[in-house]
């Protein structure tokens, strides 16, 4: 019994309370006498209490001997988890139960039960609660076979208001300007409509919709030229810019990087400049939609070799008179 039990034993005559190290000292020196020798002994605890003291005191040894390295049932591996998360949301009608039976089909052994624990423990809904579709995973899915389409404007210092037609591939992202004026008849889209067709068939583009917005520059006849080329206009929502929000964001590259900090001064120069950046774009301006790859160029490729890290030798190509700045390595 500690020091401080005793000293509320004889102040305050209240039960003293036993620590654990005083319950296991009791039961290992008194464990071996025989019940009827503890109940001579003047204890503060009855012989009964002590000999439970030694029963836990055996069961908890009895317990961490039998099972000495185990921590409860081993945890699914990693692997396996994010494949399982993987296939869930790359499938969003898929349950708990068709998920177990791809992966019996993949060889990997795991009970169902244990599918339905890891998409619970990453937050995922059951399928009929995640099989709605967004337009953005629409746009997705359909992207091989989307184009996009819009006007743009801009001012010279003279006053003069010119027109931009651009479009680019939603796959790809690779942009086309199909030129510039500062009156967009019938006619001058027509004749645009038309060289964007024939591009489209060089360059074997399975495009079938094109998604532009409702201006009053598109004639009947820019529809119809498509349609003749098996390409659908789909019109988006009136003020809606997100229905066409990739080309919204080409718009928006384009202006903050070529043309304000160019001054245009007329259309000839607008043209000039918009090929060059169209170039730019195309061939090596990284997009993080291709996993930081340009349309026409290839994929970056990592560097792994630490003597070549070192001795990186990287030079610069100016575009659109030192606007625009390209860097490779050198040959």
């Amino acid at each position: 019994m500690t020091t401080q039990n005793r000293e509320t034993r004889e102040v305050c005559g209240a039960r003293p309370r036993f620590a654990p190290e005083d319950r296991t000292f009791l039961a290992a020196l008194l464990h071996r006498l025989p019940k009827q020798r503890l109940r001579r002994l003047r204890l503060l605890v009855t012989p009964d209490t002590v000999l439970r003291w030694h029963r836990d005191l055996l069961r908890r040894r009895h317990a961490v001997r039998s099972r000495p390295n185990r921590t409860g049932r081993p945890r699914t591996l990693r692997p396996i988890r994010l494949l399982v998360i993987r296939l869930a949301k790359e499938n969003p009608t898929w349950g708990y139960r068709r998920i177990h039976g791809e992966l019996t089909v993949l060889g990997v052994k795991v009970a169902a039960s244990t599918v339905w624990e890891i998409l619970r423990a990453a937050g995922i809904d059951p399928a009929p609660q995640r099989t709605d579709t967004t337009w953005a995973a629409f746009l997705r899915s359909q992207a091989d076979a989307l184009l996009a389409c819009d006007f743009f404007e801009t001012i010279t210092p003279t006053g003069a208001r010119l027109y931009v037609l651009t479009v680019i591939e939603q796959a790809s992202r690779r942009s086309r300007v199909l030129g510039a004026t500062t009156h967009p008849t019938a006619a001058w889209v027509a004749q645009a409509t038309r060289n964007l067709v024939m591009d489209l068939e060089d360059a074997r583009c399975r495009a079938r919709f094109l998604i532009r917005d409702r201006d009053g520059k598109y004639p009947q006849v820019f529809d119809a030229t498509l349609a003749d080329a098996g390409i659908q206009t789909v019109l988006t929502g009136v003020m809606m810019p997100r229905m066409n929000a990739v080309m919204e964001r080409w718009a928006a590259t384009r202006r903050r990087e070529p043309l304000d900090r160019t001054l245009i001064w007329n259309q000839r120069h607008l043209i000039n400049a918009l090929r060059e950046f169209e170039t730019h774009d195309n061939t090596h301006r990284p997009h993080r939609a291709l996993g930081q790859g340009s349309p026409l160029g290839s994929r970056p490729t990592p560097i792994n070799e630490p003597d070549r890290i070192v001795q990186l030798d990287v030079r610069r190509r100016d575009r659109l008179h030192g606007t625009l700045h390209e860097y490779r390595h050198a040959a």
